[in-house]
């Protein structure tokens, strides 16, 4: 973990909103007129979609904004009608592209495929593989789940790099409107296309068992039942094996009792004390200070002593 990357100014929808510059710009007629002058991205809720022609209103109190429908999307791939439309009820950035009179009432014509497209070219076109950035859950399904990027840009972590402990469905770990951090893990430059992971910042196996010790017993929740045992989660990135037992189901929480560590097998040995039914998701902890680091190069899960490797190159 290494190179210092430069500021991102362009962070996930609805992260502009509350600001106190962006509750000055769109604050008055005056102050969105400045804002147009210097081209600034600027924030507000999305209230309606007019289905005659596929537009976002946003409410800006003292003036009405429409974002036509085709400034509500950048896209090199070409965009849905269903992007727009669930935009409704959530924030929306914009840029201003003109004010006009409307029957004696301010009306700003606003673009959201503007401030996507500087985030592209300022932003997204600069990320390398590595970086590590500041997303947002706009939704999930079963193959992983879909983050905001920056101004509304979205891309996928595949389920596969949302944790090292295994889970059936990104919303095992995962909420819609979740902020998270999140690293780049690789970009198509043909498409352009952006993919993300998210398990490099949850910590080494290492890192996750120091916070375990045996004999004692902690909480955990069950995440498969193979032949040989059932599979528990004690954090994100750290699963141990207990014994079969009767009437457990994946998804239940638990208690169990730490028979062993055993960093060279990377394996916990666990016996399950109890488990009952609940909705629960284990918290996610970050083992990366980004105060300080940017940017990974390299990073090595499994321990040095253990003939299993699990890594990841960037680089």
């Amino acid at each position: 973990m290494e190179r210092q990357k430069h500021e991102n100014l362009y962070l996930p929808e609805g992260s502009l909103i509350d600001t106190d510059a962006n509750i000055l710009y769109t604050s008055s007629l005056r102050m969105l007129e400045r804002a147009m002058r210097q081209g600034r991205i600027l924030e507000a809720v999305a209230t309606v979609c007019d289905c005659t022609d596929m537009s976002l209103h946003v409410d800006l109190g003292f003036a009405k904004g429409i974002i036509p429908k085709e400034e509500a999307l950048y896209s090199p791939q070409g965009g849905k009608d269903i992007a727009v439309i669930t935009r409704v009820g959530k924030p929306v950035c914009f840029k201003v592209l003109k004010i006009q009179d409307t029957r004696g009432k301010p009306t700003a014509i606003l673009s959201r495929r503007a401030a996507q497209e500087e985030c592209s070219q300022q932003f997204i076109k600069n990320l390398t593989p590595g970086d590590i950035i500041p997303a947002a859950v706009t939704h999930l399904d079963p193959f992983g789940a879909f983050v905001d990027i920056g101004c509304g840009i979205v891309s996928l972590i595949c389920v596969d790099c949302i944790s090292v402990s295994r889970i059936f469905h990104p919303s095992d770990r995962l909420y819609a409107g979740q902020k998270i951090l999140s690293v780049v893990k690789s970009i198509d430059r043909e498409t352009g296309r952006i993919y993300m992971t998210l398990r490099e910042l949850l910590g080494t196996w290492e890192e996750n068992a120091a916070a375990f010790s045996p004999c004692s017993t902690v909480s955990g929740i069950v995440r498969s039942i193979e032949d040989y045992g059932i599979f528990v989660e004690l954090s994100p990135n750290l699963a141990g094996l207990a014994e079969l037992r009767e009437n457990v189901s994946p998804g239940d929480c638990c208690s169990v009792y730490i028979k062993n560590i055993i960093p060279e097998r990377m394996k916990i040995k666990l016996v399950l004390i109890d488990s009952h039914t609940a909705t629960k998701k284990m918290p996610l902890q970050y083992y990366v200070d980004t105060e300080k680091t940017q940017h990974m190069s390299y990073w090595r899960y499994s321990p040095k002593e253990c003939s299993k490797v699990i890594e990841t190159y960037f680089e």
